[in-house]
């Protein structure tokens, strides 16, 4: 064979080979659908989809704690909201109500619940497993109690002829206190599902998605006790 008609036959080779490489490629890895029409149509997916898939499903703590912080915000404006009301209500209306004593012990066992909690977040960051969880049931019988304390100070104020519908301090002493309870019970509720995930080793959280968890149910936990620390001082200062 010549040397000209050699070399058009081995570029012909060469463009041919280029041309099947270029087919062969795709999104489906080079495995044709049903429709028979290209690669990857509505067939096997090629390991760049799976990998991009895998990116879409990585975990983010970041997103618990801005759902979390969005929670709280809406929380505290709404207890701020009711704290301005009380107060221009209270300039008019000068029937004292008188502070129950139980709210004075469940100032306390709030304040000693949020210490249980950090201690809690920092045995699991040591990854203190038994210690981790005697923490959380300790923060979790001290929300209880503070529940309690709470219905009993309210038969405090029955006892003393103070009720709902007295007049607008006893009513707002009723509301707030029973607002900030039902957001403590959800509080307690997230603590349990803590408590509930370590107890089953069946059922376990990643430490990642452990040490997310336990820093924004901490976050909400803190925020709680901050806000009853604020209807505390309000109710003793504007009573």
């Amino acid at each position: 064979m010549s040397g000209p008609k050699c070399q058009a036959v081995m570029a012909t080779m060469v463009t041919s080979t280029k041309k099947a490489t270029h087919k062969g490629r795709g999104s489906g890895g080079g495995f044709p659908g049903p429709n028979g029409k290209k690669p990857g149509g509505n067939g096997f997916h090629g390991g760049d989809d799976d990998s991009g898939d895998r990116k879409k499903r990585e975990f983010s703590p970041a997103s618990y704690r801005v759902t979390m912080w969005m929670v709280l915000a809406a929380i505290v404006m709404m207890f701020g909201a009711l704290s301005v009301a009380y107060v221009m209500v209270s300039e008019e209306q000068r029937t004292p109500v008188p502070m129950p004593r139980m709210f004075f012990v469940s100032t306390g066992l709030i304040l000693v619940s949020s210490a249980t909690f950090r201690q809690a977040k920092k045995s699991l960051l040591q990854d203190r497993a038994r210690a981790h969880l005697r923490w959380l049931l300790a923060t979790l019988g001290l929300g209880i109690g503070f529940l309690t304390s709470q219905l009993l100070g309210w038969r405090e104020l029955a006892r003393a002829g103070v009720y709902f519908s007295g007049h607008p301090r006893s009513t707002f002493f009723y509301l707030a206190t029973a607002l900030h309870g039902g957001h403590l019970l959800g509080g307690i509720g997230l603590v349990f599902y803590l408590v509930i995930r370590r107890l089953r080793p069946l059922w376990p959280l990643s430490p990642e998605k452990n040490t997310a968890w336990t820093r924004v149910v901490g976050l909400y936990w803190h925020t709680m006790d901050g806000i009853w620390i604020w209807l505390f001082v309000l109710l003793l200062i504007f009573k």
